[in-house]
C-alpha cells in the first residue's frame, strides 16, 4: 500500500501518545502528526501544503473544540474535503448525529484496548475517502 499521513488532534497528552504507539505498530508506512488542541491543528492544516489522508479529531477540548474545528474545515474552500474521523469518548446518539450533520466522515468511540485502537486506525486507512459517502449505517465504526 501507499504511504499515508494522519493528523490527530486531542488535548490529552496520554491519548496522543497511545495513538502514536498504535500507529507505530501498524505495518503500513504512516506518518503521524499530532496536535494538542483545536487551534494548533487549524494553524497547521491551513499552512500549505499540509493535507493529510485523514484527520482524527477529538471533540472535548478547551478553546476550539472538535465541533468548532470541524465547522471551520467544512467552511474552508481549500480544506473542506479532507476526511475527518471524530475520535471521542462520547457515544451519545445526539452527539454522533451532530457530527454527521456537521460533515464528519466517520465516528469512532475511543477504544480502551490497544488492539481496538489499531483496528480503528486500520479501518480509516482502508477507506477510499474519495468514494465513501457517510450515512446512518456506515458512519459509526464498531471495532
Amino acid at each position: 500500500m501507499s504511504d499515508f499521513t494522519i493528523f490527530y488532534t486531542d488535548d490529552d497528552e496520554d491519548d496522543l501518545c497511545i495513538f502514536a504507539d498504535a500507529v507505530e505498530s501498524i505495518p503500513q508506512n504512516i506518518t503521524l502528526q499530532t496536535y494538542s488542541g483545536g487551534q494548533n491543528f487549524l494553524n497547521a492544516i491551513f499552512d500549505p501544503p499540509a493535507t493529510p489522508y485523514v484527520v482524527f479529531l477529538d471533540l472535548n477540548m478547551p478553546g476550539k473544540n472538535g465541533f468548532d474545528v470541524l465547522e471551520e474545515l467544512r467552511n474552508s474552500d481549500y480544506k473542506k474535503d479532507i476526511p475527518v474521523v471524530i475520535y471521542s469518548t462520547s457515544s451519545e446518539p445526539g452527539i454522533i448525529e451532530k457530527c454527521r450533520k456537521l460533515g464528519a466522515n466517520c465516528f469512532i468511540t475511543k477504544p480502551v484496548l490497544m488492539n481496538d485502537i489499531i483496528k480503528s486506525i486500520e479501518h480509516a486507512m482502508q477507506i477510499d475517502w474519495k468514494k465513501f459517502i457517510p450515512n446512518q449505517s456506515n458512519f459509526v465504526f464498531k471495532y
